[in-house]
């Protein structure tokens, strides 16, 4: 079967900012910072005292009372993020011909830390029963497909920062195979409870600037101590072009590539070889050269090893165009969001896109003699654009890179 090509008709976003993404781009596009002290606990124990929170999210919008009782936070942002982007694309429900494919890191953490608190403070009887069903990392994808009545291919992805970016290469490979006509996808996580934060606080990888939340999250400055975590959701619908045309279906950007690879080499430290495989997979996939890229949007979670070994990536597979290529990283704005951030910054590189704009790395002060790239420094940039890609990496050593090309008043066919 010949290769089909695969189109953005929706987008929808759930992320620190509020609701929707025309409110998520003002407040990129202006370098605004959605980091605040946490609201959700009691931090006063934690070193970190800061996250990028979904404080504006509320699930009765979206959902019945009795729906969203039995939902984890994780999959009311996942169900809330897919009914705007489905309704944004206007794709028809009920379909055989439309799969899913969500990612997550975490799953339900959520109910998982408080059915843990109520099991050993009060005892096994005290557990809901609902709490399997609220919990497994593919309740997320399960709710949307039943919602919607989409039927085709559907699986949940786990690969820590890397499952939404993996989730829309995946659903781009079966639509661009004939295996699905269209596909909704995305990742979402909620990791804001007490027990995962502490977990990540011992981690000793978030940043402890808790007395200036907006300016503590630094990539690639030489002066960053660490990433903030955040919550949130982003989903999309890509299609098969002819079938998005032949729905007048509003259209995003089409994806060209997507490129795939594991590190081999430590749970938690990046490995540049990996990172800059998959580019380079990403790169062939799309057939296109380093110089084609106009902008790329950073994995850049703002601590010491990881800004480092992406810049090293970056120059491995650039080479002398690495030093031109505008980069910057919106973790600087909204934080980490695990499973979601992917997809969030996916969908960050279809607007700047549409918009010739690049969003800047804010809270960067000072120079780094290591990370030496073009970051896009504190202010958005006006600039033509026609090709992006949007780097993730995740914990385990698994790699995901995205290439979209903007598509020109739905022309440029």
């Amino acid at each position: 079967m010949k290769e089909r090509r695969v189109v953005v008709t929706g987008t929808g976003l759930i992320t620190p900012f509020g609701i929707g993404s025309e409110k998520f781009w003002d407040a990129i596009s202006s370098g605004r910072s959605a980091i605040t002290r946490i609201g959700e606990f009691d931090s006063s124990q934690l070193k970190c005292q800061i996250a990028g929170a979904c404080y504006e999210f509320d699930p009765a919008f979206f959902l019945d009372p009795d729906d969203f009782r039995r939902m984890d936070r994780v999959s009311q942002f996942a169900v809330a993020a897919g009914a705007l982007a489905v309704t944004e694309s206007r794709l028809p429900t009920n379909s055989h011909d439309t799969g899913i494919i969500i990612g997550t890191g975490l799953g339900g953490i959520t109910t998982d830390d408080a059915q843990h608190a109520l099991l050993h403070t009060k005892g096994p009887r005290f557990v809901v029963p609902t709490a399997i069903p609220m919990i497994m990392y593919n309740a997320a994808a399960s709710h949307i497909s039943t919602r919607f009545g989409f039927k085709g291919p559907g699986y949940t992805i786990t690969t820590a920062c890397a499952s939404g970016t993996q989730a829309i290469g995946e659903a781009y490979r079966l639509i661009k195979h004939g295996y699905a006509d269209a596909m909704i996808a995305g990742g979402a996580d909620a990791p804001l409870s007490f027990g995962i934060f502490s977990a990540w606080c011992a981690l000793r990888v978030l940043s402890t600037r808790n007395d200036s939340p907006a300016t503590a999250c630094r990539p690639f400055s030489h002066d960053r101590d660490g990433m903030v975590l955040a919550e949130g959701a982003g989903i999309v619908i890509l299609e098969e072009l002819q079938h998005a045309i032949n729905r007048y279906s509003p259209l995003y950007a089409e994806v060209l590539g997507y490129g795939s690879s594991n590190d081999a080499f430590h749970i938690t430290h990046p490995d540049v070889d990996g990172e800059a495989r998959a580019m380079g997979n990403a790169l062939k996939d799309a057939g296109l050269p380093p110089e084609d890229i106009d902008y790329i949007n950073a994995h850049g979670t703002g601590t010491k090893i990881n800004d480092l070994a992406e810049t090293k990536a970056i120059k491995k597979v650039f080479q002398k165009r690495a030093y031109s290529v505008p980069i910057s990283s919106t973790k600087s704005m909204i934080g980490h969001a695990m499973g979601g951030a992917g997809a969030i910054e996916f969908i960050v590189c279809c607007l700047s896109l549409k918009h010739d704009l690049i969003p800047p790395t804010i809270n960067y002060y000072v120079n780094d003699p290591e990370c030496d790239l073009d970051y896009v420094p504190n202010v958005p940039r006006g600039q033509t654009l026609n090709i992006a890609m949007s780097n993730s990496f995740g914990f385990g050593g698994t790699n995901a890179v995205l290439i979209l090309k903007k598509l020109i008043c739905g022309g440029a066919l």
